[in-house]
């Protein structure tokens, strides 16, 4: 089981919780492929820390449908289903809706400027076709205006889709396109004008869009 060892170590965390993100982050972009077989001494000894930690993350992954554990045999990581896009973009698009309607009356000068300067790197990105760096900007972007919400019980479940969305995306290549800056763009303008109705139309709108490049094949 090929494991990298040139991997950021986050900080002020618990053994559990990096180990977690890690193992999380290694499915989703591939370096562990769908039905690998996983082996809890070789994880432990290339994140330095217990088995305990490497245990308890593969129980929270197996409860998000990333790991498989057969007892007293093996853990396995789940196969890539690609239909399952049609089933996590739509609640994910109406929470990232309901967020941005939340996020109206919290937002400020500071959140706008952030939101601009993450959406020019994210069509810098775009144009260079960085489309990975994309895809994380995309992210980031979005995670600015949930987090402007400010409310944690909508954050953990988008968090959750998310990490799906965003695996489903590596292993099947899918790009954004030029399309999303300016729904960007639009979002920004929105926000400062707290136009409600229209913010959450658009918002559905980004998410839903791309269930239409998974069926063409993109």
């Amino acid at each position: 089981m090929p494991i990298p060892t040139n991997h950021a170590k986050p900080i002020r965390q618990s053994a559990k919780e990096n180990a977690f993100k890690q193992l999380q982050q290694w499915i989703i972009d591939g370096t562990l492929l769908p039905g690998e077989k996983l082996n809890d001494t070789e994880l432990a000894q290339a994140l330095s820390v217990s088995r305990t930690p490497i245990r308890e993350s593969l129980q929270l992954l197996e409860v998000q449908g990333f790991v498989k554990m057969y007892p007293g045999k093996a853990t396995q990581v789940t196969e890539v289903d690609r239909e399952a896009i049609k089933d996590l973009l739509p609640p994910l698009a109406a929470l990232q809706a309901l967020s941005a309607e939340l996020a109206i009356p919290n937002i400020t000068s500071e959140t706008i400027k952030l939101l601009e300067s993450t959406n020019d790197r994210f069509a810098s990105a775009i144009r260079s076709k960085n489309f990975y760096a994309a895809l994380k900007l995309d992210e980031d972007f979005h995670h600015i205006i949930v987090s402007a919400a400010n409310n944690p019980y909508i954050t953990k479940v988008i968090e959750s889709l998310q990490a799906h969305v965003r695996r489903l995306f590596y292993h099947n290549s899918i790009t954004l396109t030029e399309q999303s800056i300016d729904d960007h763009e639009t979002i920004i303008s929105l926000l400062k004008q707290g136009d409600k109705v229209n913010i959450s139309s658009i918002m559905k709108e980004n998410w839903l869009r791309t269930i239409g490049a998974f069926e063409n094949g993109n």
